[in-house]
């Protein structure tokens, strides 16, 4: 996907948002902010792929504040909210022992409701206490885009790429779903801390590696998955595939701008460009199948 001019002063209110996470000191923040507009004035173009230019200036936003991770806290919170809220999730999906069919489609609709745990998106209010009633709201109005009748069949050989803290334990649903249908599945998660997104570090603290096959990182702390710095084993695992499952806006935003698939693009439309480019509204639950003959 590329930049759009929209995109310019809603990635700038996230990096004063992360600024404000990081440090109270005013002039730590208008420093980060003036160092961030100038990367901002050197990498923008509206042929550029959007998550590419946020890749560069959240790296000039950690930089300058000499913090590697400012939403450390707010992750922690994330997953505290994401685990209140999973029994909930459990008890609608396995509601009247669904058949496997419908079992699937229940599972990836509570995984895309669970991108919702995004914070610092301009206009988009994802507070924790707010989380359980959005839920059960979403869940009630299913998938506005709905292929996972199609996906079922792609479920041998499954590339799984994650998102964000909390959205992760929502994620491991449908990995038991996928097994239970025999399928196997590689995890990707980042290479290294970048806004709310999952790590190896929360792979091993909730051992979420036991419940795939393998684990591997995107090779950098990206926003969404750089094909230039992801490693090529990755790269192959991905063109190997029965059926890439891409989690968020900003896998769908540097993905999309390639010929990997399958691919099914799961994720709620929270950023008006995105709805756009995948020629949705703003606010719908999506699970999209692309590139799929």
């Amino acid at each position: 996907m590329k930049m759009n001019p929209r995109c310019i002063y809603c990635l700038l209110s996230r990096v004063h948002f992360q600024s404000k996470l990081s440090t109270d000191d005013e002039d730590l923040i208008s420093k980060t902010i003036h160092e961030c507009l100038g990367a901002m004035n050197k990498h923008y173009s509206p042929e550029a792929v959007s998550a590419c230019v946020a890749t560069k200036i959240h790296r000039k936003c950690y930089e300058v504040l000499g913090d590697k991770d400012p939403y450390e806290v707010t992750k922690k919170l994330i997953n505290q909210a994401a685990l209140k809220v999973l029994p909930v999730a459990k008890e609608k999906i396995y509601e009247n022992s669904p058949d496997d069919v419908e079992l699937f489609r229940r599972a990836v609709l509570a995984s895309v409701i669970a991108n919702y745990f995004d914070f610092g998106i301009m206009g988009f209010d994802a507070s924790e206490d707010k989380f359980e009633d959005a839920f059960l709201k979403f869940f009630e109005q299913g998938l506005d885009v709905d292929d996972t009748p199609k996906m079922l069949g792609l479920l041998q050989d499954v590339v799984y790429i994650a998102d964000n803290c909390g959205e992760i334990f929502f994620d491991m649903i449908v990995f038991d779903v996928i097994k239970k249908l025999g399928g196997n599945i590689t995890l990707v998660v980042r290479g290294g801390p970048i806004l709310t997104d999952v790590t190896l570090e929360e792979v091993k603290e909730f051992e979420i590696d036991k419940k795939v096959d393998r684990v591997m990182t995107t090779g950098s702390n990206a926003v969404g998955i750089l094909v230039e710095e992801a490693p090529a084993e990755l790269l192959k695992a991905m063109k190997d595939a029965t059926l890439i499952i891409s989690k968020g806006m900003a896998n769908y935003e540097t993905l999309s701008e390639h010929n990997f698939g399958p691919i099914a693009y799961m994720l709620l439309t929270k950023c008006e460009c995105v709805a756009e480019d995948l020629g949705l509204e703003q606010g719908l639950s999506v699970a999209k199948l692309m590139n799929f003959p």
